[in-house]
C-alpha cells in the first residue's frame, strides 16, 4: 500500500499525478465525494486489524454494490469485494475502492508487492 501512494506522489502530467488526498473520517461521505470526482478509497489491513476493518456483508458489501453499478471497481486487494464468500456474519475485510483504473493500478501493487494474498 506505501509504495501505491508514492506513486500516487509522484509527478507525472500523462496521469494527472500527484494526485491529492482527502480523508473526511466518514465512509459513506468519503465514498460520495469519489463517485462525484473520482479517486479511490483505501482501508487496508494493519497490524491492529490483520483482518481489516470494514464489515463485509454490511459495510463493504453494499459499497461495493454502488460503485460497481457507477463503473467503478471493489476490492479487497487481490479479488472483488462482491465475489468474496463470507464465512461468518462479521467478518472484517480490507477495501479498496473507487475509479476502476486506479483500483485496479493498486491491485497490481498489491500483486507485485505485498508477501502474502490476503
Amino acid at each position: 500500500v506505501k509504495k501505491y501512494i508514492k506513486y500516487c506522489q509522484v509527478e507525472d502530467a500523462a496521469t494527472n499525478r500527484p494526485y491529492t488526498s482527502r480523508y473526511i473520517g466518514s465512509a459513506v461521505a468519503d465514498l460520495h465525494r469519489n463517485l462525484i470526482k473520482g479517486g479511490i478509497y483505501i482501508y487496508p489491513t494493519t497490524t491492529s486489524s490483520p483482518n481489516g476493518k470494514l464489515r463485509l456483508l454490511y459495510e463493504a458489501n453494499p459499497f461495493a454494490f454502488i460503485i460497481e453499478q457507477a463503473g467503478g471497481l471493489a476490492t479487497d486487494g487481490f479479488r472483488r469485494i462482491l465475489e468474496v464468500q463470507p464465512t461468518s456474519l462479521h467478518q472484517r475485510t480490507p477495501l479498496f475502492i473507487g475509479s476502476k483504473n486506479m483500483v485496479e493500478k493498486a491491485m497490481s501493487f498489491m500483486e507485485e508487492f505485498s508477501p502474502q494474498e490476503a
